[in-house]
């Protein structure tokens, strides 16, 4: 690849909910874009902090685990707090208690705590002070199918947008230095924060759906998002053949909006039998039908990203 090609592409694969089968065709577009020899390494990103499960299928070896910390959350400090009951009008969320371990102060729940600081400005002794906090862990980790950047965002936590940036930007950097051509992000369910997070930057969006009324109301949303962004999209149709009129009516949709519909993969028990062994269907399946119909697709996702061969 030349240095002026350098810039790898960004592929994200989304779905409207979870379970639609998403992280199969991840799984498997990491072990089809390994076999293809003559195609640069390519780079994937487990965007599902909240539920990663890409890591489950590609099996990686994780390198030392990297802190990530997040926002902050007000903490009083006991020796100094006097107990006047300054802070506690002034926090709008009902965080600050007295202390159930010494009434003589006052206590900030950190689950309620928003991160404002209303409190530290209020308090006359300086008593309160804003603490970043470590909200989770993000890996890089080395697979048979090339490097994966992935992430887990601690319970309770609510910065998974800003964790998605961070590896989503490690995984590009990565790309750049081994001059790959593709990242290639399994991204999170629905519409939320973490997805804007993960879609900003793309250069087309693979929507993953099933035929039904739900399913066409999931695209809608999903393609929503991607044209807010100005980010291409095409449509790949799971389980397509369980309800044909569903099926129908989703290539109507995408005919009518002027995407195009990239593949239909019948529904297929070896899919779930791939996921049992914690194997992509390409790899344990390659002859079954949704294994051949997801080798379709990748294929027909190359080249809608004019990606380069040696």
């Amino acid at each position: 690849m030349s240095a002026q090609n350098s810039k790898a592409k960004q592929l994200i694969i989304l779905s409207g909910k979870g379970g639609t089968g998403k992280t199969s065709i991840s799984a498997a577009f990491a072990h089809l874009s390994a076999a293809h020899a003559n195609s640069h390494p390519m780079v994937f990103v487990d965007a599902d902090v909240d539920a990663a499960n890409l890591s489950l299928v590609l099996e990686p070896e994780s390198l030392e685990p990297k802190e990530f910390w997040g926002g902050s959350l007000a903490e009083i400090d006991p020796e100094k707090c006097i107990n006047c009951g300054a802070c506690s009008p002034v926090c709008r969320y009902d965080a600050i208690f007295p202390d159930p371990k010494n009434d003589q102060v006052q206590w900030i729940d950190p689950i309620a705590c928003d991160g404002c600081a209303a409190c530290v400005y209020a308090c006359p002794e300086g008593a309160i002070s804003m603490v970043r906090q470590h909200e989770g862990n993000w890996f890089q980790s080395n697979t048979s199918f090339g490097m994966l950047f992935h992430a887990e965002l601690f319970p309770g936590r609510e910065n998974s947008g800003k964790l998605v940036t961070l590896i989503k930007q490690q995984a590009r950097l990565y790309a750049e230095d081994i001059q790959s051509q593709c990242v290639v992000i399994d991204g999170p369910p629905g519409i939320g924060c973490p997805v804007i997070s993960a879609c900003a930057g793309t250069d087309l969006g693979l929507i993953v759906t099933e035929p039904s009324l739900m399913g066409l109301h999931d695209l809608k949303r999903v393609l929503g998002t991607l044209r807010h962004f100005h980010v291409p999209a095409v449509v790949c149709v799971n389980k397509a053949d369980i309800y044909p009129e569903g099926t129908r009516a989703i290539r109507e949709f995408a005919a009518a909006e002027g995407i195009a519909l990239i593949g239909e993969i019948p529904y297929d028990e070896k899919i779930p039998r791939a996921m049992i062994e914690g194997k992509p269907v390409t790899v344990l399946f390659p002859d079954s039908s949704a294994a051949k119909a997801i080798q379709e697709v990748w294929h027909r996702t190359f080249a809608l990203l004019h990606l380069q061969e040696d």
